[in-house]
């Protein structure tokens, strides 16, 4: 497991640009496959966007392809969400999550995924 932070979060209009930042402590994110999910208010926390651990494979949600984008530095240990044109419907708690597997693969399904952040909010408005 790694401990995992988030930030970049914030309220913006729809239309606009953030780039969420996930932050892993202690240890170096190399080994691990990583993802991005969101929860809105009321609803169940859905898969957005996952990098496999080489950096080689991105996977995104249909509500989100397009419009975002997944990258990691492993140097910096930090893997990033690059959001561009935002709809008040992406509003939500963002978190990123961690799977350390033999294999280099994306995983969308929460329960594949070891380790989690605490999240960072996003809030779009039209």
């Amino acid at each position: 497991q790694v401990q995992l932070g988030e930030s970049g979060g914030g309220s913006v209009q729809s239309g606009d640009s953030l780039r969420l930042s996930c932050t892993a402590s202690g240890s170096s994110i190399a080994k691990f496959n990583m993802g991005w999910f969101r929860q809105a208010p009321g609803k169940d926390r859905e898969f957005v966007a996952a990098i496999s651990k080489d950096g080689s494979n991105t996977n995104y949600a249909d509500s989100v392809k397009g419009r975002f984008t997944i990258s990691r530095d492993d140097a910096k240990k930090t893997v990033y969400l690059q959001m561009n044109s935002l709809k008040p419907e992406d509003t939500a708690v963002y978190s990123c999550a961690a799977r350390s597997a033999y294999s280099s693969y994306t995983y969308s399904s929460t329960s594949q995924y070891d380790s989690w952040g605490q999240g960072t909010q996003v809030t779009v408005s039209s």
